[in-house]
C-alpha cells in the first residue's frame, strides 16, 4: 500500500497563504463541474469536490491531466489543492505528477512549497529521475539561486540536455556569459547530446560577450550537428553576429536561411540600423515584404529609426501608411517610434499630431515630443508640455526626461525653469551639467555659468567646454571664446576641428602668420579637418553638394539664381554677416560666401521645386551666421519655408524669421 509522505506542514502552509475561501470554478476541460474549496486560518482543509470522487484511486494519469489543465490555465492555486487532494487520497505520484507541481510552485514564486514537493521527491525515490531533477534545477534556480540549483546538478548521477541548458540559460539571467559558455563547452567536452535549444543558449551568450571568435566556433559545432539551419539556432546565429557588429556574417546566414521568418528579418533588420546601415535596412524591409513575410509591430519599430532623416522621410510616410491600411498594431512602442521618425525627419506638426491622438502615452512618448519641440525651436512648448505631463500624469519622471526638459529650456532661455528642473535631478551626469551651461551661456551669463563650471569641478569636460562655446558664439564673447579653444586644443590634441576655430579666430583679427602656422600644425599631425557637406532629396534621388562644389549638371543654373538673389540683396541693403571667428570650417570662411555647401543645396531647391514647396535640406556641420542670414532673407523673398537641419538643431526659416530665434 501506498504510504503518504508528510503532507500537514504543505497542507499548514497552503491554509495560512489563504486569507479569504476561495470559489473555483473548473474549466471545460474538467468535465464543467463547479468545484468550492474553503479554508481556514486553523490549518483545516475543507473540500467538497464531487469531481475527485469520480476518478478512480488508481487513475494517476486522470489525475495528472487534471494537474496539466489547471497548470495550462495557470490556476497554481487550484494545482497544489488537486495535488494534496490525490496525497490525501493515498493515490500514489509519478515521475509525471511532481515536475507539473512543481512548476505551479515556481510559477507562483513559492520557494516553501517547492522544498517541501523536493522532500517528497526524496521520499517517494524520484529526486533522480530527469524529468523531477530538471523541474527541481528550475524551481531553484529562478526562486533561490543558481549556486544552489548548480549543486543539485553536480550531485545529480545522471543528466541530460535539458538541465545542462537549464544551468547555462540561468547564467546567462545572472549577466554571466562567460560562465554559460564554458558550462556549454563542458556538454561538448563530455559528449552530452546537443539540441537546438543548447546551441541556441550558448550562441546568445556570446552575443552579450561580444565575443565573435567564440560565436564561429559555435557556428562550426552548430554545421558538425547539421543544426545550422534550424530556425532557433539561424535565428540565434544571426542576432548574435549583428551583436559582434560582424554583418557580413549576418548577411549572409540570413542570405542562406532555406526559410527566413519575421524574427530573422526583424533581427538583421534591427542591427543594420544600430550600425547606421539605414539604406540597406530599408532594402532589407522592402524584401521581407516581397518574401511575403508578414512584418510584427516590433519589425516596425526596428525599421523606423532608420527613417529618421530628412532623407529619408518619404520612406517613414509610406511605412505609417501602410501601417495604417493594414490595421497593424500601433502599440505604444510602434505609436512612438513613428512619433520620433516624423520629430528627426523635420516633421514636427505631424509628430504633434499623433501625440495629440495617442489615447495612452508613456514616459517616451512625452520625450520624445518634449525634445522634439525643442530641437525645432519650439522651446517653451517643451516646457509647457513638460509641465503638462506632470499636472496630467502619474508618470515617475527620470534624468532622461529631465535632460529634455533642460534641453527646452536652454533652446527657450528660460534661466530660473531650468535652474528648477536642474535641481530636480538627484545625481546629475556631465550632459546634465552641460546643458546647464549651455542654458546659462545662450542667456548671456557667463559669470554664472563660470562659477557653476567651478562648483560642479566640470572644468576639463570637453562637452562643457563645447556648450560654453556656443554661448560665446552666440554673444560674440571673442576673448572667452578663445580662452575655451585653447583648453580644447589642450584636451583634444588630435582633434583638427579645434585648430581650425583658433585658425578662424585669428583669422578674423588678420593674424595670418598664426593661421598659417595652424595649418602647418595640422598637416603635420596627418589630422584633417571634416568637410563640409550639404543634401538635399528629389525625385527620390539624394542630391549632395560641397563647399564651391561646380560638380552637379545644374550648376551653371545653381549659381546664377544664387547671383539673383545676392544682387536683390544689395538693392534691399541686406548684408549678410560674414563673421567667421568661432567658426569650425575653416574652408567655408575662404570660399565665396554663395558658394557654401547650404546656399547650394537651397538653390537647387529652388530651381528644382514648384513656388511654394518647402525646402528642406541637411548639413553634416554648423551653419555658419553668414548663410543663416541669407536663408532668412531668402524664405522671405521667395515665400519659401525652408527648413535646415545642421549639426545642432532644425531651422525653420519662413517670412524672413528663424524658428532658433538666432541662437544656436
Amino acid at each position: 500500500m501506498f504510504v503518504l509522505p508528510s503532507t500537514h506542514t504543505l497542507l499548514q502552509h497552503y491554509c495560512f497563504m489563504s486569507e479569504k475561501p476561495l470559489k473555483i470554478t473548473q474549466s471545460k476541460h474538467s468535465r464543467n463541474r463547479r468545484i468550492s474549496a474553503k479554508t481556514s486560518v486553523s490549518g483545516e482543509l475543507a473540500l467538497d469536490y464531487q469531481v475527485f470522487d469520480e476518478i478512480p484511486v488508481s487513475d494517476t494519469f486522470a489525475w495528472n491531466n487534471l494537474i496539466q489543465t489547471h497548470l495550462t490555465n495557470g490556476d497554481f492555486d487550484l494545482v497544489l489543492l488537486t495535488y494534496l487532494q490525490m496525497l490525501l487520497r493515498c493515490v500514489r505520484p509519478d515521475k509525471h505528477t511532481l515536475p507539473r507541481v512543481l512548476a505551479a510552485s515556481c510559477r507562483s514564486g513559492d520557494i516553501f512549497v517547492g522544498k517541501q514537493l523536493h522532500c517528497h521527491a526524496l521520499k517517494l525515490g524520484f529526486s533522480l529521475d530527469n524529468y523531477v531533477l530538471t523541474a527541481l534545477i528550475e524551481m531553484y534556480g529562478r526562486l533561490d539561486s543558481i549556486d544552489t540549483a548548480r549543486w543539485l546538478f553536480d550531485k545529480s548521477p545522471s543528466r541530460n540536455s535539458v538541465s545542462w541548458t537549464l544551468l547555462t540559460r540561468f547564467y546567462i539571467m545572472e549577466n554571466k556569459p562567460g560562465l554559460a559558455i564554458d558550462m556549454f563547452n563542458q556538454m561538448v567536452d563530455l559528449g552530452v547530446e546537443i539540441d537546438s535549444v543548447a546551441l541556441a543558449t550558448a550562441i546568445g551568450a556570446c552575443g552579450m560577450l561580444k565575443s565573435l571568435q567564440q560565436g564561429r566556433k559555435l557556428h562550426e559545432i552548430a554545421k558538425k550537428c547539421g543544426l545550422e539551419f534550424d530556425v532557433l539556432v539561424s535565428n540565434s546565429l544571426l542576432k548574435m553576429y549583428t551583436d559582434c557588429g560582424s554583418f557580413e556574417d549576418a548577411r549572409e546566414i540570413y542570405d542562406q536561411m532555406p526559410s527566413k521568418d519575421v524574427i530573422a528579418g526583424t533581427t538583421i533588420i534591427n542591427g543594420f540600423v544600430r550600425k547606421g546601415g539605414f539604406n540597406e535596412a530599408l532594402k532589407l524591409f522592402r524584401q521581407m515584404n516581397m518574401d511575403g513575410l508578414k512584418p510584427d509591430s516590433l519589425t516596425f519599430s526596428s525599421v523606423l529609426p532608420a527613417c529618421a532623416r530628412m532623407a529619408a522621410h518619404k520612406h517613414g510616410k509610406e511605412i505609417h501608411g501602410y501601417l495604417l491600411r493594414n490595421s497593424t498594431d500601433l502599440n505604444l512602442v510602434v505609436q512612438n517610434a513613428v512619433m520620433d521618425m516624423y520629430v528627426k525627419s523635420g516633421f514636427i506638426e505631424y509628430a504633434s499630431r499623433i501625440f495629440v491622438r495617442m489615447k495612452d502615452k508613456d514616459l517616451i512618448s512625452w520625450t520624445v515630443m518634449i525634445l522634439g519641440y525643442s530641437l525645432h525651436g519650439q522651446g517653451v512648448c517643451g516646457v509647457d508640455l513638460f509641465c503638462a505631463m506632470e499636472k496630467k500624469s502619474t508618470i515617475q519622471i527620470d534624468q532622461v526626461t529631465y535632460a529634455a526638459v533642460l534641453h527646452a529650456c536652454s533652446t527657450a532661455r528660460m534661466v530660473e525653469q531650468g535652474k528648477f528642473y536642474f535641481n530636480c535631478i538627484k545625481a546629475p551626469n556631465v550632459s546634465n551639467c552641460a546643458l546647464m551651461v549651455a542654458l546659462l551661456a545662450r542667456a548671456g551669463l557667463f559669470e554664472e555659468a563660470r562659477i557653476f563650471i567651478a562648483e560642479q569641478k566640470i572644468e576639463r569636460h570637453v562637452e562643457v567646454l563645447r556648450a560654453l562655446l556656443d554661448g560665446c558664439r552666440n554673444h560674440q564673447q571673442l576673448a572667452l571664446g578663445k580662452q575655451v579653444i585653447e583648453q580644447l586644443c589642450e584636451l583634444e590634441p588630435l582633434n583638427a576641428e579645434n585648430y581650425v576655430l583658433l585658425s578662424n579666430w585669428h583669422a578674423n583679427s588678420a593674424r595670418w602668420d598664426k593661421v598659417n602656422k595652424l595649418r602647418q600644425t595640422i598637416s603635420d599631425m596627418g589630422l584633417k579637418p571634416k568637410k563640409a557637406y550639404s543634401w538635399i532629396e528629389f525625385q527620390n534621388k539624394v542630391h549632395a553638394f560641397a563647399t564651391g562644389d561646380v560638380s552637379h549638371p545644374r550648376s551653371q543654373k545653381i549659381y546664377w539664381e544664387l547671383e539673383c538673389l545676392r544682387k536683390k540683396m544689395e538693392d534691399e541693403k541686406h548684408q549678410p554677416n560674414p563673421d567667421f571667428s568661432l567658426h569650425d570650417v575653416e574652408e567655408e570662411r575662404e570660399c565665396i560666401q554663395i558658394g557654401h555647401s547650404e546656399m547650394l543645396a537651397i538653390s537647387f531647391g529652388l530651381i528644382s521645386t514648384q513656388p511654394g514647396a518647402t525646402i528642406r535640406v541637411i548639413k553634416n556641420l554648423r551653419v555658419c551666421r553668414s548663410c543663416h542670414d541669407c536663408a532668412k532673407f531668402i524664405s522671405k523673398i521667395a515665400g519659401r519655408e525652408i527648413i535646415l537641419k545642421d549639426i545642432n538643431c532644425f531651422h525653420h526659416f519662413k517670412d524672413g524669421f528663424c524658428s532658433c530665434d538666432d541662437f544656436w
